[in-house]
């Protein structure tokens, strides 16, 4: 299952964010039995760079990243740690 999620992540954060470089960690394993886990949300990491990311701040790149997966969050996804860079940085 944890498979399908990092292939929908990537799929959704491809379609909206068209990024030149992305990498998703399942860090899931290491949490488990914690409360997320047990009601089946996964643990990421997430590495993106996107011109979409461009003269935008911390809170307005994290924005975007959940606006493409806004519904997954608190079912799917319990937590998601993200790094976000424009291609210049």
């Amino acid at each position: 299952m944890s498979d399908d999620r990092i292939a929908t992540l990537r799929a959704r954060l491809t379609e909206a964010l068209s990024p030149v470089e992305i990498e998703i960690i399942d860090e899931s394993a290491r949490h488990a039995g914690h409360a997320g886990a047990a009601s089946g949300g996964g643990h990421y990491i997430l590495h993106i760079v996107s011109e979409a990311f461009a003269d935008k701040n911390l809170i307005q790149r994290h924005r975007l990243v959940y606006d493409a997966v806004g519904d997954m969050m608190h079912s799917e996804i319990h937590a998601l740690s993200i790094q976000a860079r424009s291609p210049d940085e």
